[in-house]
């Protein structure tokens, strides 16, 4: 039965997916090829999608790098830091079937964007046309929305206490879902309590649901929901099927791309369709979102609006943005005119120049970060877009 929300509250939920769910297992794969590129060729050209299901997983998309890359050896090295180390689990990275299906950028794409290479920075132009958006909002520390905090902060606590053994009957796949009851004080979300509680998590045969359900309690939830959110009326849903054995690649088909709400704002704000993993920067689907989310962060940080949406949008070939948009939801200290002003000073939405400034073709272990657990609200150095720029309304 489901508790009592107040008249003038309303309820919001966000979900989130661990590691070893077979599409956050193909983001890590595809953000692990773009790393390898990068890291040897910080002017690879990347576009990896990945695929897998039973005892197999693909790679497959256009590249053009320098770089010279293993990638069965990404494949199984991915598969395997997650966690995938045997059928039982869901797929064997030892053993599992690894097909490889890249192609070089297609030409007409190559010489529209960034002219083989020659053109200057300020020149590149986007990757493809789109539309992006950034969100942030003063309900969390993070500057983001606590339903999709804590949905993902579960489910990242979920794969700790799996790996370093504290709950040793857990493995790699799960999803997570909380609601959070909201209130809505001119146009700003300040939450009021933790309505509901969900995760569904693989594990192993033999671990009783009794025994799930204390260890999801005390280990999992306990040191990631914050007491005051919780109380007598908020309600639990631990592995509500019953069985959750079987799992990863063997329980289900997984494909890059899928899960783009738990890459971003669980959602809130809005979205504009695209993905990010795989894809170098000057695919606007990333850089754009990121460089969006940095100007929405920046706005909510400077006190300027408690709540604040920014839009961005392209046509490929061409670098300055076809558009810009800002909504502060009616939060704003200033107008929204006045915020769109200052966006369009202290930010460069061209791709050649969000690549530098945000210092998108760095490799190394850099993108395969970002491709579980959100792209958003994360203190990581490597998470440069989270850098709050000082706004000046007086300038």
């Amino acid at each position: 039965m489901a508790s009592a929300v107040g008249e003038s509250s309303f309820l919001f939920t966000s979900e989130s997916v661990n590691e070893g769910h077979p599409d956050k297992l193909c983001d890590q794969v595809s953000d692990a090829v773009l790393d390898a590129c990068l890291s040897q060729d910080p002017e690879s050209k990347v576009a990896c999608e990945t695929c897998t299901k039973t005892n197999m997983v693909m790679v497959f998309g256009e590249i053009t790098t320098k770089a010279n890359v293993d990638y069965e050896k990404i494949v199984r090295d991915t598969c395997r830091n997650i966690g995938f180390v045997s059928a039982d689990v869901g797929l064997d990275a030892d053993k599992c079937r690894v097909l490889v299906q890249i192609e070089q950028q297609s030409p007409d794409i190559a010489q529209g964007v960034h002219g083989h290479f020659t053109k200057c920075p300020e020149d590149i132009g986007a990757g493809d046309q789109g539309h992006m958006f950034g969100y942030a909002t003063d309900e969390t520390e993070e500057l983001m929305p606590l339903t999709h905090v804590l949905a993902t902060k579960i489910g990242a606590r979920l794969t700790e206490v799996r790996k370093n053994g504290t709950c040793s009957w857990l493995r790699p796949d799960g999803k997570t879902q909380v609601t959070v009851e909201y209130r809505n004080e001119g146009g700003a979300m300040v939450p009021i309590r933790v309505h509901t509680i969900l995760i569904s998590t693989q594990h192993d045969e033999g671990v009783t649901n009794d025994k799930i359900a204390q260890d999801l309690k005390e280990h999992v939830i306990k040191p990631v929901v914050p007491a005051k959110y919780l109380d007598d009326k908020t309600i639990f849903h631990l592995n509500p099927s019953g069985r959750f054995v079987i799992g990863g690649p063997h329980g289900d088909a997984g494909l890059t791309g899928r899960k783009i709400i738990i890459d971003t704002y669980g959602g809130w704000g809005a979205h504009g369709g695209g993905a990010f993993s795989g894809k170098d920067p000057t695919k606007v689907d990333r850089s754009g979102a990121y460089i969006a989310r940095q100007a929405a962060k920046s706005i909510v940080a400077a006190g300027l609006a408690r709540r604040c949406l920014v839009q961005v949008s392209y046509a490929i070939g061409v670098p300055e943005p076809l558009s810009v948009f800002v909504d502060s939801y009616g939060t704003g200290k200033i107008p929204d005119k006045e915020l769109l002003k200052l966006v369009k000073e202290n930010f460069d939405f061209r791709p050649g120049m969000m690549a530098i400034n945000l210092d998108l073709k760095k490799g190394g272990n850099r993108f395969i970060k970002t491709a579980a657990y959100g792209h958003f609200g994360r203190n990581d150095p490597d998470f440069t877009w989270e850098v709050v720029k000082p706004l000046n309304p007086q300038k």
